[in-house]
């Protein structure tokens, strides 16, 4: 900011745009940029701005964020699919949002339980560390010797 008020300072006093922009190394557009919020702005108007845009044009609407998260609240079992058909036959008249969108406004809000592919939990399906039990958990030699040699299949016959 300091390097900005030095700028529009120097150029309050007179000097010319080109030459300015020149010695500070930055563009004329940019020069012109810094400018015109010092005049509109003030000081105020040379401070870094956010990046952050103002709007989100396909962000689910607010109220029907709240539906969704309520519908959970209420039914613990339900998932993204049942929740959707749940909102299509309560609020016929609003546009759904994909079954996608429900899950995603579901897993943001802590309320989505992360299994894996065979419906155990994470967990419950790995190879374990020295010193835990191996009850639950994989075991990738017992696995390959009962299917053999994949490189090199036994013969069926």
């Amino acid at each position: 900011m300091d390097e900005r008020m030095r700028f529009v300072a120097r150029l309050l006093d007179g000097e010319k745009m080109a030459e300015l922009c020149r010695e500070f190394e930055i563009s004329r557009k940019t020069g012109y940029k810094i400018f015109t919020r010092y005049r509109d702005c003030g000081v105020d108007g040379l401070t870094d701005r956010s990046r952050r845009p103002y709007r989100h044009a396909n962000r689910l609407p607010f109220q029907i964020e709240k539906l969704i998260v309520g519908l959970k609240r209420e039914h613990s079992s339900w998932g993204a699919p049942k929740i959707r058909e749940k909102l299509r036959r309560l609020y016929s008249d609003i546009q759904l949002p994909a079954i996608s969108t429900v899950h995603a406004v579901l897993d943001r809000h802590g309320l989505v339980v992360n299994k894996g592919r065979d419906g155990c939990s994470p967990k419950e399906n790995r190879i374990a560390r020295p010193g835990e039990s191996r009850r639950h958990t994989l075991s990738l030699p017992r696995v390959y010797a009962s299917y053999g040699n994949f490189r090199n299949p036994a013969p069926h016959g």
